[in-house]
């Protein structure tokens, strides 16, 4: 099992597709470092040679920003905003969606299940 970032790449899946497992590590990000290392992105993560996975995992550390790292800069930035009160800050605090969405309706994943509010008297 090939453990790049503190993160355990799962055996039976392509490199490509395996390092999108890591944080901060997409499609695109994958392809473009599985073509940098010379590595077949066809090839199991199972069958990788230590030299292979050395080499993804020094490109990987030393290109780019992952897991850890990552996680505490976008924390950051969201803490920034909050503390500046800008309107995305706002939107961070009260747990609403920040990119203009209808909240009347929908938004859901933000504001989370429904508080039903009773039916006041006229």
């Amino acid at each position: 099992m090939a453990r790049i970032a503190g993160v355990d790449l799962p055996n039976n899946k392509r490199v490509e597709i395996a390092l999108t497992y890591i944080y901060g590590i997409g499609r695109t990000l994958a392809r473009r470092i599985v073509d940098k290392s010379g590595v077949d992105p066809d090839t199991r993560v199972s069958k990788l040679t230590d030299v292979e996975i050395a080499n993804l995992r020094g490109i990987i550390e030393k290109d780019y920003k992952i897991e850890g790292e990552l996680r505490t800069e976008v924390s950051m930035n969201i803490k920034r905003l909050i503390d500046i009160g800008s309107y995305r800050g706002l939107r961070h605090r009260r747990g609403l969606p920040l990119r203009g969405q209808r909240t009347r309706t929908n938004a859901r994943t933000r504001k989370g299940k429904k508080k039903t509010v009773a039916g006041r008297k006229k």
